[in-house]
């Protein structure tokens, strides 16, 4: 049993009309403004196979990627789809923030013929998952035991940085949250960070935690550090594949430093996060950006900057924090999830 078991409560997202039952297959998908996950599940409760990562790239519109899976796996569309999307999921149009894919949940039903369809933000999926999570899909980093009956936190730089949670709901089960808390304005707590900060601030205006702690983020954090330390040297942009690769390949100094100002930015954020939500049921770090530092991240500032909350040092010591190293997407299982309260 993973350290978040215990039982989850309705989430908040777009649907069809209510199922009678879950029965049959279902079409799962976890959509990121990069990938596009996409699963098939025979059943309610029965694993999650045929798993294929599609890159949005490649497609104009999600229907049209949801097409290029079912071909890939020789399948029909089935009566039930859930989809995590990174993205706000508020009525019935979407348009995604971090590629150009737009679409109409309603649109879409009809077009596939679902009897049942769940469109959510991918994080909240990801949060409904969390309590499933087994002990070798999460690696702790600093803190004792989870408290009982308390919330979880949830944050994950990806393409954007998602952010979400589950709250006790009294009747001993947990409710997921559905918000936007990666576009929060970000704060340097060093000099360094401010002047970091400031050329991030002069490029794009409102500075938000996602603007740093994300793919893109990583890079600019990059050009910024060179732009102070060598204004007339060699301004080429790094992708953030590239950042982490000089980091913890060729010990480059500035993609070293990137890499710390990311995990001591980071480390701030979740510990907001943690004591905003009361936390003590743990943090949870998702994404797929984190889990590329290895043995790095435990190195890095991420948990000092975690607990420097000052007064409430002591209050943070404790709560757990655990990064999620699972293979395959939580946010399919959790995207399942939500399908199954539908269903009830």
């Amino acid at each position: 049993m993973s350290p978040a078991a215990r039982s989850e409560g309705t989430p908040v997202c777009a649907a069809g009309p209510r199922a009678a039952g879950a029965q049959g297959p279902r079409l799962l998908a976890d959509i990121g403004g990069t990938n596009a996950r996409f699963a098939w599940q025979t059943a309610a409760g029965a694993d999650i196979a045929d798993l294929r990562v599609l890159p949005c790239a490649e497609f104009a519109t999600l229907a049209e990627a949801m097409q290029g899976y079912l071909r890939q796996i020789g399948r029909h569309a089935p009566r039930h789809c859930a989809i995590a999307i990174a993205n706000p999921v508020v009525g019935d149009q979407i348009r995604m923030t971090n590629h150009h894919w737009s679409f109409s949940i309603a649109a879409l039903r009809a077009q596939f013929g679902f009897e049942a369809l769940q469109v959510l933000n991918d994080f909240t999926a990801l949060s409904l998952a969390l309590p499933s999570l087994r002990p070798d899909q999460l690696r702790q980093v600093g803190g004792g035991s989870p408290a009982p009956d308390s919330a979880m936190a949830l944050i994950g730089p990806g393409t954007g940085l998602g952010v979400s949670g589950l709250l006790p709901d009294g009747r001993g089960g947990l409710v997921p949250l559905q918000g936007e808390g990666g576009h929060v304005t970000l704060d340097g707590s060093t000099p360094r960070e401010r002047l970091v900060l400031d050329r991030l601030h002069a490029r794009y205006g409102h500075v938000s935690a996602e603007r740093a702690l994300s793919g893109q983020g990583l890079s600019d954090l990059h050009a910024a550090l060179l732009a102070i330390d060598l204004p007339a040297g060699d301004a080429t942009p790094r992708t953030a594949a590239e950042v982490v690769h000089g980091a913890l390949h060729r010990h480059d100094a500035t993609c070293l430093e990137t890499l710390d100002l990311f995990c001591g930015l980071l480390g701030s954020v979740a510990g907001n996060l943690a004591l905003t939500l009361g936390a003590r049921g743990g943090v949870y770090i998702g994404g797929g950006i984190v889990p590329r530092f290895g043995a790095a991240f435990e190195q890095s500032p991420f948990r000092a900057r975690f607990d420097a909350k000052g007064r409430f040092r002591d209050y943070l010591a404790p709560i757990p924090v655990y990064l999620i190293v699972a293979e395959q997407s939580p946010a399919l299982l959790g995207a399942a999830k939500a399908l199954d309260r539908q269903a009830a």
